[in-house]
């Protein structure tokens, strides 16, 4: 399996994904409009795929992975623009990191917002996003809500093929 992501001239994430993105991108301020992704060579006998999206070097800043996006059941085909938006059956969304901060109280709980894409943002340089996406042999039997051990458990025996993807976005 492979992936495709277009990305900017200066080989980052397209501004309107990420931390620079416009106000038609947002929801609540927060950059919401995921951006496409290319899927080839995907196993003939798959039913359904998953998407990961985790920043590894927001361990020195914030202490852990930040997890922007996860989301399973997907139709085994390439994953659009914003794909929120087009209410997909079957399709669940999981939690993602800015769940921790609607437990410090800094965040309103939303599922607009703890259960979707949340581009990129890196505070301090340019971060690394690690896409991974997952060919699988069924639906998991999961809620939206989910957390990525939950995605990562359920999968564990029905990945048929998978492949990761490193994302640059840029910081200023």
């Amino acid at each position: 399996m492979k992936l495709k992501v277009t990305l900017d001239h200066n080989g980052f994430i397209p501004d309107q994904y990420a931390k620079f993105a416009p106000d038609n991108y947002r929801y609540d301020g927060m950059p919401t409009v995921n951006f496409p992704v290319i899927i080839t060579d995907i196993p003939k006998n798959a039913q359904s795929l998953s998407v990961s999206l985790i920043d590894y070097d927001a361990v020195p800043v914030g202490g852990f992975p930040w997890i922007h996006w996860l989301a399973a059941n997907l139709p085994v085909t390439n994953i659009p623009e914003h794909l929120k938006a087009h209410q997909l059956k079957n399709v669940i969304y999981g939690t993602n990191s800015t769940w921790h901060d609607v437990k410090m109280n800094q965040a309103p709980e939303n599922p607009e917002i703890n259960q979707a894409y949340i581009g990129p943002m890196p505070p301090d340089k340019t971060h690394l996003y690690t896409l991974r996406v997952c060919a699988l042999d069924t639906n998991l039997p999961l809620q939206n809500g989910f957390f990525l051990n939950d995605l990562r458990t359920q999968s564990a025996a029905h990945i048929l093929a998978s492949a990761t993807l490193e994302l640059p976005a840029r910081s200023h």
